[in-house]
């Protein structure tokens, strides 16, 4: 599956050397709470051959809670490379040349065979910039988009699931809760949120007790 009409298969047989995933985040947590358990899945079944993490918007403790967090969900895998900048937090929009350009440089230097990125009309404004830009700059790889908790209430209904065993869910759980203590006090950051959405969306995909949701825009099969 992927964009554009080139084929992209999620098999082993495909790819038997494994998948280049560039997985985006506006914010230190993004990636780790919207896709977390899917990465951690698709390494653990040796589906991962490198991976380009990128974290748009973190400094100081926030830096460094972003480089602990991918760390931890990327264990095991042979080639990583964690890019951290630090756009500032809620004015993507308004430094959206910047941004762009920033996205340009990185198009050459790395290329995905998968891209997790944010939702494109997600309510977080920074979040959305994230999500237009991807789709400007990538045109021939399958992309989905991630969804965050947040006060905006905007979850939409995902048209794509990712089935997770319980223990990726409690070792996804276990990662953000220790790693992100900047965000402790937030009224929404805790287990109960995390593990709340991903048995909803494993009601939802009716395949496993628990899964993360995605939007897929455009894929061919």
């Amino acid at each position: 599956m992927t964009t554009s009409g080139t084929v992209l298969q999620l098999s082993r047989s495909a790819h038997p050397d494994g998948l280049r995933l560039l997985a985006i985040g506006a914010h230190s947590d993004d990636i780790e709470l919207g896709c977390g358990g899917t990465i951690l899945r698709l390494a653990s079944e040796g589906m991962l051959a490198s991976v380009r993490w990128i974290v748009l918007s973190a400094s100081g403790e926030r830096e460094t809670e972003a480089r602990k967090g991918a760390e931890e969900f990327l264990k095991g895998i042979q080639h990583v490379e964690v890019i951290v900048a630090n756009f500032r937090d809620g004015f993507f929009p308004y430094l959206g040349g910047a941004i762009k350009e920033f996205f340009e440089d990185q198009k050459d230097s790395f290329g995905p065979d998968l891209i997790l990125t944010h939702r494109r009309d997600d309510m977080h404004q920074d979040h959305r910039l994230v999500g237009e830009l991807t789709w400007n700059t990538y045109r021939s790889q399958l992309i989905l988009e991630y969804e965050t908790p947040k006060y905006d209430g905007d979850f939409a209904s995902p048209n794509l699931y990712v089935a997770l065993p319980e223990q990726t869910c409690d070792r996804k759980i276990e990662i953000v809760t220790s790693t992100f203590r900047s965000q402790a006090a937030r009224q929404w950051f805790d287990s109960d949120t995390f593990r709340g959405l991903l048995r909803l969306r494993g009601i939802e995909c009716g395949a496993s007790r628990f899964a993360e949701g995605f939007m897929c825009r455009k894929a061919v099969i």
